[in-house]
């Protein structure tokens, strides 16, 4: 077996969770991605919501589905992903986010530490017992490391008997390399 890249360990997360007919969540739309992958994974009865604050990103993203005929799976929505339980009011069996910044955008809009961990209390909350959060961290702009700091304060202090919290990181790479933080729900909250 060789190590996988952190996205692609990511999709593989995503891949062994999220079942056809699911429920999921994309925190961060971003340019749509791993939306369009999440809506081929939930097939043409399973729905994802895509949240993104930015109007490009949800331009790009509804585009992207628009070009791959997912459209129909997916609600993308223009606000705050600490703001997902307004809209999400199902179970869901995953959630995927990319914290940072949207790749050939501004650098200055950033995901926040307030406004993640709302966004992933309320999605632990949402998440079905054996579901997963993946949250792909990046953390090398201004403000990243603040996040970083907080957003693994919070995990690591999720009762271990209820949530398994999982770091996947390379440990020899230059330049703020992106890591992974995997939250799987053994147990109701």
């Amino acid at each position: 077996m060789k190590l996988q890249r952190v996205l692609q360990y990511a999709q593989f997360l995503l891949q062994d969770t999220v079942e056809a007919d699911d429920v999921v969540v994309d925190a961060t739309a971003g340019n749509g991605y791993d939306t369009a992958f999440l809506a081929q994974l939930v097939g043409e009865h399973g729905h994802v919501y895509a949240f993104d604050v930015q109007q490009q990103a949800v331009d790009s993203t509804k585009s992207r589905l628009d070009e791959e005929g997912l459209a129909s799976r997916v609600s993308v929505i223009l606000d705050g992903h600490e703001n997902v339980a307004q809209y999400v009011k199902e179970s869901i069996s995953a959630a995927i986010f990319n914290l940072g910044y949207l790749p050939g955008s501004e650098h200055e809009i950033i995901t926040k530490p307030s406004t993640t961990l709302k966004a992933i209390e309320n999605l632990l909350s949402l998440l079905k017992v054996g579901g997963m959060i993946v949250l792909v961290v990046y953390y090398g702009h201004d403000g990243g490391k603040t996040e970083r700091d907080q957003v693994i304060e919070y995990v690591s202090n999720l009762p271990q008997k209820k949530v398994h919290v999982l770091r996947y990181e390379f440990i020899n790479q230059k330049n703020d390399p992106p890591f992974i933080i995997a939250l799987e729900k053994m147990k109701n909250l």
